[in-house]
């Protein structure tokens, strides 16, 4: 599997009906796939980590990242989204 598809998703906020749905239906529309997720809710705040593959999309990942951080606003929480190996970098030891 080629890694330069790959981004992480990530969503913060406090946890409410419909979160997953709005993501997941942004990356189902671009045809997206996701790879593997996690969520954790702590009290009433929702983490979720997505690993996803845009190998198959139509649309350039700065579009799907626009995408993604509208449906944050529209539903009330905090969506980034970066290139895996971005992402792999910030976060090393």
């Amino acid at each position: 599997m080629d890694n330069d598809n790959r981004i992480i998703v990530t969503v913060l906020g406090q946890d409410k009906i419909g979160i997953i749905a709005g993501v997941t239906t942004v990356l189902a529309e671009t045809k997206a796939n996701i790879l593997d997720i996690s969520q954790t809710v702590l009290q009433e705040f929702l983490t979720m980590i997505l690993v996803v593959d845009l190998a198959e999309c139509e649309l350039e990942f700065e579009e799907i990242r626009q995408r993604l951080i509208n449906v944050g606003e529209q539903i009330g929480v905090q969506i980034t989204a970066q290139h895996e190996s971005v992402f792999k970098y910030m976060h090393r030891i």
